[in-house]
């Protein structure tokens, strides 16, 4: 059997020490119980078909080797679904303020980054369509929770800390409802995730909270309605093509409405904006600079594992059957062709499928995921109900991701988790200031005294 641990690389710069670690694990994790998990430190048996998890061990050089060998662990889970581990080159904002008293582990989650990495191409591996939505099913919070825990046994770590950013607070729940033996305490950051009912709430919510933010931002910057408005109808009457070949259509073009849930990014969308059009001998057209940049907003290339498994995040019992796409009905503002277009946000819809070339070969696998009904469970809302490990969660009052009323239900549903309600950040607020959120939702889960 291959070796289920092994350490590739060690590395210092920076003021920053990283160990590149790789870990062989079960593609399907039955009941840690079930198959020998065994006692933190010891040898695990790993059943049937393994994938390979990879995680960059991260701490701060003021610590000796020796020292840093000693400190806690500090697991961080990463938002997506679909997005690797954070490369960084150098300590900073919730990261430096951990290092002091943590070595911190970044996970590739697993299908992204180094960690058996999933893409049309190496989906080909698995076989037809219904093989690979099967092979897919294994890719979701509740096993990459199951990953975290036999890495932390594997490590030979006790009870370790958890941040999980969006995606990864979803992650956390997870862990809490399934394994919080493996738990000391929890931090998260705009990931309060709903515990209970149809993904079709979930849009309800988030596209109010789209459409305010859309207005919000268009009180700020009155001259790029108009403009938003102009290169939707550009794009309807002329064909405009990206630099990757495929036709950028007026649906496509309000994806950039991304930029509309971050603090300081969102006054990147107006210099995105004004780039827009030059003038040529043949009209007016979109710049290529525009174009380009556009590019890199809307294609799900780097992470397909995004649309193909975003909606199943919230598939609990049922089939989420293109929720975004139905819920939208609802919304005329934000349909293409309405009198003043508004920009959308991370919602995923079928005809990505058809109008990205990264996703195109993944159109029938993502039918087929819409259409499943017999998901498993996420969380377990009687464990929930009786936690006993401190939790403390930081809740954006205007979250255009996350939504504040539902994270709020959320809060209330798991016992002694303290939420810190806040307007003074959007869902990117780790990355405003992560220090001094990190610092206070440790404070949270660990009072002076």
């Amino acid at each position: 059997m291959a070796d289920q641990h092994w350490i590739r690389a060690r590395h210092e710069f920076r003021g920053l020490r990283t160990v590149e670690h790789f870990f062989t694990v079960p593609l399907q994790h039955a009941v840690l119980e079930a198959w020998g998990a065994g006692e933190a430190g010891h040898q695990q048996h790993v059943p049937g078909e393994t994938i390979t998890v990879f995680a960059r061990e991260y701490s701060s050089t003021e610590h000796s080797e020796e020292e840093a060998a000693r400190l806690p662990w500090l697991l961080y889970l990463q938002g997506g679904p679909g997005g690797r581990g954070n490369r960084v080159t150098s300590l900073a904002g919730w990261m430096k303020a951990a290092a002091k008293e943590f070595r911190i582990l970044m996970l590739d989650q697993r299908g992204t980054g180094l960690s058996t990495p999933v893409e049309s191409q190496t989906l080909g591996l698995r076989g037809g369509a219904q093989e690979q939505a099967e092979y897919l099913t294994h890719f979701r919070a509740d096993s990459i929770v199951a990953d975290a825990e036999f890495i932390r046994r594997t490590l030979g770590s006790g009870p370790w800390t958890v941040l999980g950013q969006s995606f990864g607070g979803f992650c956390a729940l997870t862990y809490l409802s399934f394994a919080p033996e493996g738990l000391r305490e929890v931090l998260i950051t705009g990931g309060l995730a709903p515990l209970q009912g149809p993904a079709d709430r979930v849009y309800r919510n988030t596209f109010r909270r789209v459409a305010a933010r859309n207005a919000e931002y268009f009180g700020w910057y009155p001259e790029d309605r108009e403009l938003v408005t102009r290169i939707a109808r550009h794009l309807e009457q002329q064909p405009e093509y990206l630099a990757s070949g495929e036709r950028l259509t007026p649906e496509r073009f309000q994806m950039v409405g991304s930029f509309l849930g971050g603090n300081t990014r969102v006054d990147s969308l107006h210099y995105l904006l004004e780039d827009a059009f030059v003038d040529t001998p043949h009209g007016a057209r979109l710049s290529e600079g525009f174009l380009e940049q556009v590019r890199s907003l809307v294609s799900r290339a780097g992470n397909p594992l995004y649309a193909v498994l975003h909606e199943s995040i919230y598939a609990q019992g049922q089939a989420t059957k293109w929720a975004a796409w139905r819920v939208l009905e609802e919304y005329p503002e934000f349909e293409p062709h309405a009198e003043k277009p508004l920009l959308t946000g991370e919602m995923v819809y079928p005809w990505y499928f058809d109008q990205d070339p990264a996703l195109v070969p993944l159109r029938e696998v993502a039918e087929l995921l819409a259409a499943k009904e017999d998901w498993g469970p996420l969380y377990d809302v009687h464990r929930l109900a009786t936690n006993t490990i401190p939790v403390a969660a930081a809740v954006y009052q205007d979250d255009i991701y996350v939504d504040h009323d539902l994270s709020m239900e959320t809060a209330s549903a798991v016992r002694g988790l303290q939420p810190w309600v806040t307007a003074d950040f959007h869902h990117d607020g780790i990355g405003e200031d992560g220090e001094g959120i990190f610092r206070r939702l440790l404070g949270l889960v660990r009072p002076a005294g």
